[in-house]
């Protein structure tokens, strides 16, 4: 089984202005330090990252050299890569950004990163659209919505995402305080953007009964998601099996329920197609790959899909694919991760460690994903 990939960022400087009462820590470290406040944004990290140490054989982490997180992976012994520079003697918040590009381009499947609210700032500065993160409290003002509620719920929930648990990816907003009015003695929120953030799955789509989840509601509801957002002139290709075809019959939609279709601006445009009409289809326009699990084995592609062939999926781009699938249906997994065998190993390779699922209306979840 291929590592799960982990960025890790930490601010030393997290948390420092509190014990000191400075009302934050932006641009006053050195004061609090000066004061005898010892960090704690590593200790706080160590928390979380304690739920981690049994999957050591399992995780990868990609960080920063010393205090921003090689150090602390080096002393507990966990698998990791260092990219980057910085001055020991004083880290900055061009470091953390940087940290988030070099991280983003590494291919990390989870951002975790410890500090406040000016850390998230910078982590929302750099996140490309739609890159997960987590944040581990461990500033003094802790108003955004990116952070767990404690370091070890951080660590359990990256364990959850890690061994195959259903965890939601929703919208978490940056907010910070402005530290010199509020220590003039004003209160000034400010909403600085959103980034894309993990919670723990749960069953919150229309049920029968009580804890059952419904394919028909789902699927419908699904349906109804996918019918407020086509996108104009975007070719759909829906590939096999019964969850797409009961999708595509909720959209009015006579799909094949063993072949491949493809439909445009709501309307089915190709039925049960071959590779080299698939591709003719996709090759100079723009396209979106929704797929779900074939066989018992967990995989998206390479069992029964062989239309969607590496050229394919290069043609419409791997950020562009989305497994669908109820939780019912990824629960049947029992944590193992879905599987990629396009018959290309460096397309296999380029996969990200985790999908988007789309597993309810407007609700997607992180799943992780194996080659």
């Amino acid at each position: 089984m291929s590592r799960f990939h982990i960025g890790l960022i930490i601010n030393p400087l997290a948390g420092l202005g509190g014990p000191a009462g400075l009302k934050g820590s932006d641009g006053v470290a050195e004061q609090a330090l000066a004061l005898g406040i010892e960090p704690k944004a590593a200790l706080r990290t160590r928390t979380a990252l304690n739920c981690l140490v049994e999957l050591k054989d399992r995780v990868e982490f990609v960080t920063f050299p010393g205090s921003m997180g090689a150090d602390l992976l080096a002393e507990m012994g966990f698998p990791h890569r260092v990219f980057g520079t910085i001055n020991p003697q004083a880290t900055t918040a061009d470091d953390t950004r940087k940290a988030v590009e070099l991280l983003q381009d590494a291919g990390v499947a989870l951002i975790l990163f410890a500090g406040g609210d000016g850390t998230a700032r910078d982590i929302c500065a750099a996140a490309r659209e739609g890159q997960p993160v987590l944040g581990i409290p461990a500033g003094v003002k802790i108003h955004s919505g990116v952070y767990a509620i404690s370091p070890r719920a951080a660590g359990e929930l990256t364990s959850r995402l890690v061994t195959g648990g259903l965890v939601r990816l929703a919208s978490g907003e940056v907010r910070d305080i402005d530290e010199s009015a509020l220590r003039e003695g004003r209160v000034t929120a400010r909403w600085y953007g959103e980034l894309s953030v993990p919670q723990e799955g749960g069953y919150v789509q229309q049920v029968k009964q009580a804890g059952v989840e419904s394919e028909e509601l789902v699927l419908n509801d699904l349906a109804a998601w996918l019918e407020e957002s086509w996108e104009q002139d975007v070719r759909y290709i829906f590939g096999p099996g019964s969850t797409l075809h009961g999708l595509a019959q909720n959209l009015g939609l006579d799909t094949t329920l063993l072949g491949v279709d493809v439909i445009e601006n709501g309307q089915l445009l190709a039925s049960d197609v071959t590779e080299a009409q698939l591709y003719a289809l996709v090759a100079d326009h723009p396209a979106r790959l929704l797929i779900t699990a074939i066989g018992g084995q967990g995989h998206i592609i390479g069992r029964g899909n062989q239309q969607i062939s590496p050229r394919v999926l290069r043609a419409v781009g791997l950020e562009h694919l989305r497994v669908v699938a109820t939780k019912r249906k990824l629960g049947t997994l029992q944590g193992r991760p879905l599987l990629v065998d396009s018959g290309d190993v460096t397309l296999d390779d380029a996969f990200p460690d985790v999908v988007r699922v789309w597993a309810g209306y407007k609700e997607e979840l992180l799943y992780p994903l194996s080659r």
